[in-house]
C-alpha cells in the first residue's frame, strides 16, 4: 500500500464562528454553507459556486484556524493541525433518512467515515456536502458539520457526543491508515450498530462484538487496534443512544462499505420514501444539485447515496477479483510503481491505499509539480525564489542562481549529475514547502537554535537532515555518493541562500553574542 503524506496541515472545516449579522429567516437558517478563513475570494466563490447556491439562498459562516484548535487539539496533535483553514461544508438538516453525506476534494476521510461519526454527535437526519477547492485530508469536517447543523436547527448537540464523534473519526481515520478506509470504517460502524441495538454495557462484551465484526469482515486487527475501539465504544455505550435514532444512517453505512451493491439503498428507499420524493420534487436534496464543474477535473468524490463515487474517482480502489482480472485483461497495466506523491497541502492525516496501476503515469506526474495553492502571495514569492535557488546550486543553472542570490558572481558550488540533482531540488522543495504550510506555531525550541526567525529555525533543521548533518539520520539517497565536505559545503551555501531570503546571519548573533560576553567579563573584573 502507498502512504500519501498527508502531515499536517490542511484540515477541512473545524468549527465554526458566526458572523455578526442579523439572524435570517427561518427558510434561510435551514441551509448553512462553511467557508474557510483562508481560502482566496475567488476560491470561496468557486466553493459556492460548487455547492450551486448564493448568498441569499444560505446563512454563511467562517471558520478560522483557531477554531479548529479548540475543537482537535485533545485528540490531534497541534503541529498536525496546521495553521491555515480552507475547507468548507454546506449542510441542511432533514427530517427523516438518517444521514446523507457527499465529499469533494477530501482524500483521507470518506463519506461513509463522516455519516458514521455524525451520527455519534447526536445528528439523526441531515443533508451534508463537505468540499474544498483543493485536495485536502478532511479530517476536521466532522467539526465543522456539527457546529452547521447546530446553527441551521438552532439547537446545541450534546457535548460529551460531539467529542466521541470527533474521537471516532480521528480512531476510524488512523485505523483507516493500517487496514484501508472501507475496512476501518466497517469495523468501526457495525461494532459500534451491535453496541447501540444491543445495548451492550460490558467491556468483555464489546471487546468480542469488535473481534467478531473484524473475523466477519476479513479484517486484521492486532490488540492495539482493538483496544482503542473498544475503549471508544465502551465510551458511546455510556450515552444511551435510541437504535432508532440512528438506524437509517448505520445500516446504510454497512452496505455501502460491506460491497453489497445490490442492497445499497434498500433501506433508505424502505424509510424515507416520502421526505425523498418531496426532496427530489422541489429539487432541493443538495447532494445532487452540485456543480462539479467548478472544481475542475481530477476530483475525488465520495457519496453514501453512491458509493461507487468511491472507486470512479480514485478516492477508494475496487479491489475485488473480477474486477481487478477485469483491469490487468483490458489495459495489461504492470503492477503499481509505489511512487511516493504529496496529495494535498499541509493537511492531517495519512492516507494508506493501494494505487489505481491505471492511474501510476498520471500520479506520478502530478508528484513532480508540488502544489502550492495554498501559499499566500508573499509565501509563493519567497517559495518561487527557492526554486530558482535549488535549479541554480543543485541542477547547475547559472542564471537562475544569480537571480536567487541577486548576485552575478554565484555559482554552484558542489555539482551533481542532472538526475540526483533534480531530485535533491525537488527534497529541499518540498521541505521548505512543508515549512510554509504548517506554520510556526507547532515548532518547539530544544535549546539548539541559531536565528531569531522560527522559520528559519526550521529550515536549518530540516536541511542538516536532508543534507544528513544529523547523527541520527542518513543522507538523502540522491547524495551518497558525496563526501563529507561536499554535503556540508552543499548544506552551508544552502543556508546562506536562505539567510539572505530573510535578511538574518548567524555570523551576526555571534558577533553580538562574544560582545555580551566580553562586556559582561569586564562588569565581573570592576566588581572584584
Amino acid at each position: 500500500m502507498k502512504k500519501a503524506k498527508s502531515a499536517a496541515a490542511l484540515l477541512c472545516s473545524a468549527c465554526l464562528v458566526l458572523s455578526g449579522t442579523a439572524v435570517p429567516t427561518m427558510a434561510d437558517s435551514m441551509k448553512v454553507v462553511t467557508l474557510g478563513a483562508d481560502l482566496s475570494n475567488e476560491q470561496k466563490n468557486t466553493m459556492m459556486k460548487y455547492f450551486n447556491v448564493d448568498s441569499s439562498q444560505v446563512q454563511i459562516l467562517t471558520i478560522t484556524n483557531q477554531d479548529e484548535r479548540d475543537h482537535l487539539s485533545a485528540y490531534v496533535p497541534i503541529e498536525q493541525i496546521g495553521t491555515r483553514t480552507v475547507s468548507c461544508a454546506y449542510v441542511k438538516p432533514t427530517q427523516s433518512g438518517g444521514i446523507k453525506v457527499r465529499t469533494a476534494n477530501l482524500n483521507w476521510v470518506t463519506c461513509n467515515m463522516i455519516a458514521t461519526s455524525l451520527s455519534t454527535s447526536g445528528v439523526k437526519n441531515c443533508e451534508v456536502v463537505a468540499a474544498c477547492p483543493f485536495e485536502v485530508s478532511g479530517t476536521g469536517a466532522l467539526t465543522g458539520i456539527q457546529m452547521a447543523y447546530e446553527t441551521a436547527t438552532g439547537e446545541q448537540l450534546d457535548s460529551t457526543k460531539k467529542e466521541l464523534a470527533t474521537e471516532e473519526m480521528v480512531v476510524t481515520g488512523n485505523l483507516a491508515d493500517e487496514v484501508g478506509k472501507n475496512d476501518a470504517t466497517t469495523v468501526m460502524n457495525n461494532s459500534k450498530m451491535q453496541v447501540i441495538k444491543d445495548n451492550v454495557q460490558n467491556a468483555d462484551e464489546i471487546y468480542n462484538i469488535v473481534v467478531n465484526v473484524a473475523q466477519e469482515n476479513n479484517v486484521n486487527l492486532d490488540s492495539d487496534q482493538i483496544n482503542k475501539i473498544v475503549d471508544l465504544l465502551e465510551q458511546i455505550a455510556q450515552e444511551d443512544y435510541n437504535y432508532d435514532d440512528v438506524k437509517a444512517t448505520l445500516e446504510q453505512v454497512d452496505q455501502n462499505t460491506s460491497g453489497d451493491s445490490d442492497s445499497i439503498g434498500d433501506i433508505a428507499d424502505e424509510e424515507d420514501d416520502t421526505v425523498n420524493a418531496g426532496d427530489t420534487v422541489d429539487g432541493d436534496d443538495i447532494l445532487s444539485n452540485v456543480d462539479n464543474s467548478a472544481l475542475g477535473g481530477d476530483v475525488v468524490e465520495s457519496s453514501t447515496e453512491n458509493p461507487s463515487l468511491e472507486q470512479e474517482t480514485g478516492l477508494i480502489e475496487d479491489t475485488s477479483d473480477d474486477q481487478n482480472d477485469e483491469d490487468l485483461s483490458e489495459t495489461e497495466e504492470p503492477e503499481e510503481t509505489g511512487s511516493d506523491e504529496t496529495t494535498d497541502d499541509s493537511t492531517l492525516g495519512n492516507v494508506d491505499e493501494e494505487e489505481d496501476p491505471t492511474e501510476t503515469v498520471d500520479n506520478a506526474s502530478a508528484a513532480d509539480e508540488l502544489d502550492t495553492s495554498a501559499l499566500t502571495d508573499d509565501q509563493l514569492t519567497l517559495f518561487n525564489r527557492a526554486e530558482n535557488f535549488c535549479k541554480g546550486e543543485y541542477e547547475g543553472d547559472t542564471e537562475a542562481l544569480t537571480t536567487a542570490m541577486e548576485d552575478d558572481s554565484a555559482y554552484a558550488s558542489v555539482s551533481l549529475d542532472s538526475e540526483n540533482g533534480a531530485a535533491l531540488s525537488k527534497e529541499v522543495e518540498k521541505a521548505y514547502l512543508k515549512v510554509l504550510t504548517d506554520g510556526t506555531d507547532s515548532y518547539q525550541a530544544d535549546g539548539t537554535e541559531i536565528y531569531m526567525s522560527t522559520e528559519l529555525n526550521m529550515v536549518d533543521k530540516a536541511m542538516k537532515d536532508i543534507f544528513g548533518l544529523n547523527a541520527d539520520v542518513q543522507a538523502s539517497p540522491e547524495l551518497s555518493e558525496l563526501s563529507d565536505d561536499d554535503r556540508q559545503t552543499l548544506y552551508n551555501e544552502t543556508m546562506k541562500f536562505f539567510e539572505k531570503l530573510y535578511g538574518e546571519s548567524t555570523e551576526t548573533y555571534n558577533t553580538e553574542d562574544a560582545e555580551t560576553e566580553e562586556t559582561a567579563e569586564d562588569s565581573e573584573d570592576y566588581a572584584e
